[in-house]
């Protein structure tokens, strides 16, 4: 019996591991590719407050992912609950944020250029409202660890094309910049996959469920963008802004290199 436990223990432990290993690549993809591009003057602090505070709004909740993370498989459970009823919170100023900048970037007409920007307006706001659904579905199961944890890790996987499209060379991937930034976020919940299968004999079906909605959200991005309800959230967004004069299915002009 005893070694039953003990074996049961370390099983515990090494898929503890995976997880907290997973949380720390993702936070390390994140922090990279923002650090790198404002080590490259892509970007600065210039940015009105409002931007900033949607850095910080993202930033901690990659922060609270991972002390969670830790919390749940190292520290006080009790302390990860409580953090837990933060995070819903924290959740909804991300939808809030997450959708005042890519409004405000769209009606100045400053889509990054490797993006349609009529793609860059319905793409993001799906990819925050992807994070938040997987998000609420992880708290629903809380009960459920095995389920729990893995669409946490899913809905992490979702807002990292952001950070890998700033470590990609997204020039050069025009025009499926935004789906390789995505799919490259597939990696983990893969490789959570690919693990369990291992170990298991079996796929754990939070797996098919967090990477089927993934892909189920990114088909359905481009079914809106190049259709007449794409067209019509663009003109409204829009009207009246430096971003109605902007082709929307058309990518922009390279900035000057220098």
């Amino acid at each position: 019996m005893a070694t039953l436990a003990n074996d049961a223990a370390f099983a515990r432990t090494r898929d503890s591991r995976f997880f907290e290993i997973s949380a720390i690549l993702m936070a390390l993809i994140l922090v990279s590719g923002f650090s790198i591009h404002l080590a490259m003057g892509r970007s600065n602090f210039g940015a009105p407050l409002f931007v900033h505070v949607h850095g910080v709004i993202f930033f901690g909740w990659v922060v609270l992912y991972v002390a969670q993370t830790f919390l749940a498989t190292r520290g006080s459970l009790a302390l990860h609950r409580r953090l837990g009823w933060l995070a819903a919170g924290w959740v909804a100023a991300m939808v809030v944020a997450g959708f005042a900048v890519i409004i405000w970037r769209i009606q100045l007409a400053q889509a990054p250029f490797f993006f349609r920007p009529q793609h860059f307006l319905i793409a993001n706001p799906l990819v925050v409202l992807l994070f938040a659904g997987l998000t609420s579905a992880a708290v629903a199961m809380r009960r459920r660890t095995d389920w729990h944890r893995r669409l946490h890790l899913c809905a992490m996987a979702a807002l990292l094309g952001p950070g890998f499209g700033r470590l990609l060379p997204m020039p050069l991937m025009i025009p499926w910049s935004y789906q390789i930034a995505m799919v490259c976020g597939l990696v983990f919940p893969i490789a959570g996959m690919i693990r369990d299968l291992r170990r298991t004999g079996r796929v754990h079906r939070a797996w098919l469920w967090g990477i089927g909605t993934i892909l189920a959200v990114m088909a359905g991005t481009e079914a809106i963008v190049y259709s007449p309800i794409g067209d019509a959230i663009y003109g409204w967004v829009t009207a009246g802004t430096p971003g109605a004069a902007v082709a929307p299915l058309e990518f922009g002009p390279m900035p000057p290199m220098g």
